[in-house]
């Protein structure tokens, strides 16, 4: 298995190669997060490999324990005054191996979807590799949607990968490629045109 360090490493790179070079518009294009633009998502992923075990604690009590606030916060605190600034941190930070106190394969969901959230409103697409995304899968499969996984968006479904031999649950079948399934069940429904199957209104609903 790989170091996740790494491979975190090569998301980021890769994002940021993606992103040089778009102009103002398409970095203030709405992202799959909703109320945040491609901006937005690049300097929270600058926010968030600058967090710590201990700044963690310290940003989520000034934001009176509000995740939401708190990532507002961190946006606004990592942003460049220019898109290109906030790619230029984004560079800084690429290498870095500093984690709140979370599974490190958590590390690689930020990376992969996030870096979807910002590729697919702008019709990039990414070859992923096979390990962080079927790593960053089988993290939010097993993890609560409260602790930012998806386990109960795929509860009672049987999700099939096409491009890779992964299977998981029991239910009706919703198949299609792995990372359609990591974007779904991570509450991205814009993704539930790439899947196929009698279980795809079920997961639909539960991602509502």
């Amino acid at each position: 298995m790989t170091d996740v360090w790494q491979l975190v490493a090569q998301e980021r790179w890769a994002l940021i190669d993606d992103l040089t070079g778009l102009d103002d518009d398409q970095w203030e294009t709405p992202s799959l997060c909703p109320g945040w633009t491609v901006h937005d998502v690049a300097a929270h992923l600058v926010d968030n490999a600058r967090t710590t075990r201990l700044s963690i604690v310290r940003d989520m009590a000034r934001a009176r324990f509000d995740f939401d606030r708190q990532n507002a916060r961190g946006v606004a605190r990592a942003k460049g005054a220019t898109p290109q600034e906030t790619l230029d941190r984004l560079r800084v930070v690429a290498d870095r191996r500093t984690t709140p106190p979370a599974p490190l394969d958590s590390r690689l969901v930020e990376e992969v979807v996030h870096g979807e959230d910002a590729r697919r409103p702008l019709g990039l697409a990414r070859a992923h590799p096979s390990e962080p995304v079927e790593r960053a899968l089988s993290h939010q499969l097993r993890t609560s949607v409260g602790l930012g996984g998806g386990r109960q968006r795929a509860a009672g479904v049987r999700l099939r990968a096409t491009d890779r031999d992964l299977v998981h649950g029991d239910g009706p079948e919703v198949a299609g490629p792995a990372l359609s399934l990591l974007m779904v069940v991570s509450g991205r429904g814009q993704a539930l045109t790439d899947l196929d199957g009698p279980g795809v209104a079920q997961l639909a609903a539960a991602v509502g």
